[in-house]
């Protein structure tokens, strides 16, 4: 028989599990999938040993330094996180991690990753990725979010950086076709974020957070999510146009990005919570796929 966990053991495994929440896993996922798209893009045919070893450590290195970034982003908005049903379970919004716990952990995060950026990855995507960091933790969080309503369009080129990094990391440079993949994503996070604030609403009213359906409205916000998801339909032909890809990633292009603008037509037309929680887990289908599309054209054609 399997001895049961002792109180201290249960304890330690809870704690470990508050500081693992702390670095919002799914986000930094997303994040550090991007990266790798980038650094696979970089690479022209397979990837040799020691590219292969060199993608491993700028991947673990940018997944520490975006865990910091979203534990920072946990003390900043503590009590926003309170008031919202969507991040009250949040280790700092229930006072289960203190602010010192948390920035300490935070920084020995960043330290940890950007050394391992610096000393065997190279310098550039260091700065890169450390920066990402500042705009994130500091620019969006602390000035941004809480003054404009422009909030996730100005912050989202903090979001859109992965595959910039993971490029940087592969080549030592940032070349145009890294900067192509950083206007897709930086295009496709107004929609995203506009229609998880459409029904959540009021819960970022209640945060005092001035998102754009809190200042501006429904009817606004949903116009400028079908205009943003019409630009980010063109902005995903380039990567074909500009010789990056073929028919493979151009097929799944079109049928994603006819996908995302047609939801944002419906809720333009004829708003309901459901459909916004529909287009908000379709965009991040819409995401994954297209970089998925991106690296499957890259190895198969």
């Amino acid at each position: 028989m399997t001895a049961n966990p002792t109180p201290l053991h249960s304890a330690k495994a809870s704690v470990l599990r508050q500081y693992y929440a702390l670095t919002k896993p799914r986000v930094v996922q997303l994040i550090v999938f991007c990266a790798v798209i980038g650094m696979v893009l970089a690479v022209p045919g397979a990837p040799s040993v020691s590219e292969l070893r060199l993608a491993a450590l700028a991947s673990l290195g940018i997944w520490l330094v975006a865990g910091a970034a979203a534990a920072f982003n946990c003390i900043v908005e503590q009590g926003i996180d309170a008031k919202m049903k969507r991040t009250a379970w949040r280790p700092t919004a229930r006072g289960e991690l203190g602010n010192l716990q948390t920035l300490l952990f935070s920084a020995v995060l960043c330290a940890g990753g950007s050394a391992i950026l610096y000393l065997w990855v190279n310098p550039l995507t260091m700065w890169l990725t450390f920066a990402t960091f500042v705009g994130y933790a500091v620019v969006y969080t602390v000035i941004l979010k809480p003054l404009t309503p422009q909030n996730i369009v100005i912050g989202g080129a903090s979001g859109a950086m992965p595959p910039v990094l993971g490029w940087a990391a592969m080549t030592g440079d940032v070349g145009p076709e890294a900067l192509v993949l950083f206007l897709i994503i930086f295009l496709w996070t107004p929609p995203h974020f506009w229609a998880l604030a459409l029904y959540r609403v009021e819960e970022y009213r209640k945060s005092g957070l001035p998102m754009l359906p809190v200042t501006h409205g429904s009817a606004f916000t949903r116009l400028q999510i079908l205009l943003y998801t019409i630009v980010l339909f063109a902005a995903c032909l380039l990567p074909y146009a500009m010789g990056m890809s073929s028919w493979l990633y151009l097929a799944a292009a079109i049928v994603l990005s006819a996908g995302f603008c047609l939801y944002g037509l419906r809720l333009w037309r004829n708003y309901s919570d459901a459909l916004a929680r529909q287009t908000f887990r379709f965009s991040l289908w819409h995401l994954s796929l297209l970089f998925a599309a991106l690296l499957l054209d890259h190895y198969l054609l």
